[in-house]
Order: structure tokens, then sequence, then C-alpha cells
């Protein structure tokens, strides 16, 4: 099956959409519930606030993954993330060492993002890890002049 892969743009706007979704679920969920139990908002590595906002952070990424095949961020946009060595779904191996493993490198060392530009498959290097790839979900129809 030929695919239409999703580019350096398209990719970076739906991310930025997701971080949003994330912020927002911080501010709806994390933070009342901090307040409620008189916990501090401490930032440094291994407060309580830092660890619950990653744990948000990499869940939102693995769940939506797992179960819809794309973030928020990615459906808005009509991307997908696919396998490209797998027929069926994504197996749980693959989307915790992408969205885990992977972005986590990716998230350390932001210019990795930049390899979608320049790869054939538009990977980024987490979809290079699990060999998976982001494509459009619906082929956009070419223009054919009558």
């Amino acid at each position: 099956m030929e695919y239409e892969y999703a580019g350096f743009w398209m990719r970076f706007w739906a991310y930025l959409l997701d971080l949003v979704v994330i912020a927002s679920i911080e501010r709806l969920i994390i933070k009342p519930v901090f307040r409620v139990a008189d916990l501090s908002f401490d930032s440094s590595m291994f407060s309580p606030f830092t660890i619950a906002s990653v744990l948000i952070f990499y869940l939102y990424f693995i769940l939506m993954t797992k179960y819809f095949h794309a973030t928020i961020g990615k459906m808005v946009f009509g991307l997908r993330v696919i396998s490209l060595k797998e027929e069926s779904r994504l197996s749980w191996l693959t989307i915790i060492f992408r969205e885990g493993i992977g972005r986590y490198i990716s998230v350390l060392i932001k210019l990795l993002y930049l390899l979608v530009a320049f790869t054939p498959k538009k990977q980024a290097l987490h979809d290079i890890f699990a060999d998976t790839s982001v494509i459009y979900e619906r082929v956009r129809k070419q223009f054919q002049p009558a």
C-alpha cells in the first residue's frame, strides 16, 4: 500500500496542539489535586508535581497512540501513526519504545525532530527506532486539470 507521509510542518503543528492538550489536562486535573492535597508545585527534577506532569505527558502519547493510532493533535490534522513492519495494530512494545524511549531522546535533543524533513519516509528519531511513520489518514486528492 502506498502512503503519503506527513512532513515536518504538519507534524510540528500537531505536536504543538498536543502540548496545549497536555497543559490543559495538567491545569484541569493535576493542579487542583495538588492544591486540595496542599502539595508543593516545586519544579525541581524529582518533585511530585514534576513526576505527575511527566507521567501525564508520556501516558497521553502512549495511550492515545495505542488506542487511536493518533493523538488529538494528529487527529485534528488528519494524521495517523503506522508500523512499517507490522500489518496489524501497533503493539504495546512498539508504542512504548516509540513514545517512551524514542520521544524521551527526541525531547532531550530537540534538533532530532528535524530528521523528519530529511528522511524518505518522514521519520523522526523515535519513528526510526520503532520502525513507524506518520501518514495522512486519507490520501489527499490531487488536482486533476480538466
